[in-house]
């Protein structure tokens, strides 16, 4: 297994609070998504990406095509996990409850989430969803991953995080993030997202809040990575929920 315990923990907490917010909270409001650039360094992709295999660091392993989820695979992490991973996660999260309570608000739902991931991962635990959810993702020329939503139980958190580990046009080519955006009475919006490596994608797991001139109204989200040409494609989920 690959040790992560040498990466800057400072670092990457600092690299997460010098994103700017307020500007992020507007686009996601907005679009439903919104671009973490150089969320990881170069070292910290490939450390990553890395610990894909058999080992211990995972719980399970899941190839897409036996389920008629796409092609390609997955591996969800087992805990504890790496640090940098439950770092991140840690860290990212306080920054995103303020977006998840104003959305959850707004569409009519009482739930509200607690200001630390620990707390939150208590009522998740509570509820039976004790299995962790990050997960690393592999794709080969010709997989793809199809059109979905990461929920695995009652308790969720309305935002999760892509990082992108590979490099676009030196390690694969195709294999774009795409995003789906259904609204009421209307025809679906497609996203592609531009990442780079180490970019991350925020984006909201299901229902979101949009402005129209009445009032919010709900419009659903589901993400996706079109086929790959060529090349090795790793990515990086953070789901800040547990699962059942």
């Amino acid at each position: 297994m690959v040790d992560t315990t040498n990466f800057q923990a400072d670092a990457l907490r600092a690299r997460i609070d010098a994103y700017d917010w307020g500007t992020i909270s507007q686009q996601i409001d907005r679009e439903g998504w919104c671009i973490l650039p150089d969320l990881f360094e170069i070292l910290e992709c490939d450390l990553i990406s890395r610990l894909y295999g058999p080992t211990d660091a995972f719980r399970s392993h899941v190839r897409m095509a036996r389920h008629g989820f796409g092609r390609g695979e997955y591996r969800y992490f087992s805990y504890p996990l790496p640090s940098l991973i439950g770092s991140v996660r840690t860290a990212l999260y306080p920054r995103l409850v303020p977006i998840a309570n104003d959305w959850y608000e707004r569409i009519g739902n009482a739930v509200r989430f607690p200001k630390s991931h620990a707390d939150f991962l208590e009522r998740c635990h509570a509820a039976g969803q004790t299995k962790p959810t990050p997960l690393l993702l592999e794709y080969r020329q010709g997989d793809y991953n199809c059109l979905h939503q990461d929920l695995y139980g009652d308790h969720v958190f309305p935002l999760q995080v892509a990082v992108l580990l590979s490099e676009p046009g030196a390690d694969f080519t195709g294999g774009e993030f795409v995003l789906t955006e259904q609204r009421p009475r209307m025809q679906s919006r497609a996203a592609v997202v531009p990442l780079g490596k180490g970019d991350g994608v925020l984006f909201a797991v299901n229902a979101r809040p949009q402005q129209g001139a009445k009032g919010d109204y709900r419009v659903t989200m589901r993400h996706g990575v079109s086929a790959i040409r060529s090349g090795l494609r790793h990515t990086l989920g953070l789901i800040f929920h547990d699962a059942a």
